[in-house]
């Protein structure tokens, strides 16, 4: 399944990246799998989405928790709970 990701305010910059388009493993089936898979890539990966942090998640411009399943084609953002403009 391939998903586009969106990354705003302090996780783009940790990252470096604003946005990416992945295939995502046959196990990855929710947004909180999403971070987890994210996460396993390490260095500024795991510190950027680690579990300690305070992060918002969307999937498709709605705004969403950990269980909800994703779908291909789909979009999910990383945010921090206040984001400027």
């Amino acid at each position: 399944m391939h998903i586009e990701l969106r990354f705003f305010a302090s996780v783009r910059e940790a990252l470096g990246l604003a946005q990416e388009r992945i295939e995502l493993p046959e196990t990855v089936r929710t947004v909180g799998q999403v971070r987890d898979h994210l996460i396993a890539r390490g260095g500024v990966w795991s510190e950027a989405l680690a579990h300690q942090r305070a992060l918002r998640m969307a999937f498709n411009h709605v705004m969403c928790g950990p269980e909800t399943v994703v779908q291909e084609g789909g979009e999910v953002a990383f945010f921090p709970p206040v984001t400027g403009g």
